[in-house]
């Protein structure tokens, strides 16, 4: 039980060591039109754990839409980091696909269409209908 308190205590720590030299992505759109497919490119491959279904994953990221460029979220600008469990339903389609496979220590950047978003759904007046959404997201732990 000490032990275990221990790591707990030093994975803490080095986990806010990494996100304190990390730094808010910024976000440079591909031109042409926005994909119909969910589209995935790795910025930096990362060398930990990996993020599979029922895992729950601690991230930081920024949103912003494809057709404007429009920041519509992030979570860096809260201060604190997101968790949700990959493939729980509790994110939108468009992440729980496109963090899977991702390791620890990974930036990725997630583009998403529209039927894996929020479709014609607008959750926010920052976000219209029918948007297309590009994501840069750091993994930063994953628990098992």
């Amino acid at each position: 039980m000490r032990l275990a308190g221990l790591y707990e205590g030093f994975r803490r720590r080095a986990n806010e060591a990494v996100m304190s030299e990390l730094t808010k992505p910024e976000i440079d759109l591909p031109g042409g039109d926005a994909p119909t497919e969910l589209t995935i490119r790795d910025l930096v491959v990362g060398d930990g754990l990996e993020a599979k279904p029922g895992r729950v994953v601690q991230v930081h990221y920024v949103g912003v839409t494809f057709e404007s460029g429009k920041e519509f979220d992030t979570s860096w600008d809260r201060g604190r980091t997101f968790k949700f469990a990959v493939g729980g339903g509790k994110v939108i389609k468009g992440w729980d696909r496109g963090v899977r496979g991702m390791k620890v220590g990974g930036r990725r950047e997630i583009i998403v269409p529209p039927r894996l978003g929020y479709g014609n759904q607008s959750p926010s007046p920052l976000i219209p209908a029918g948007s297309t959404l590009v994501f840069v997201v750091d993994l930063l732990s994953v628990a098992v």
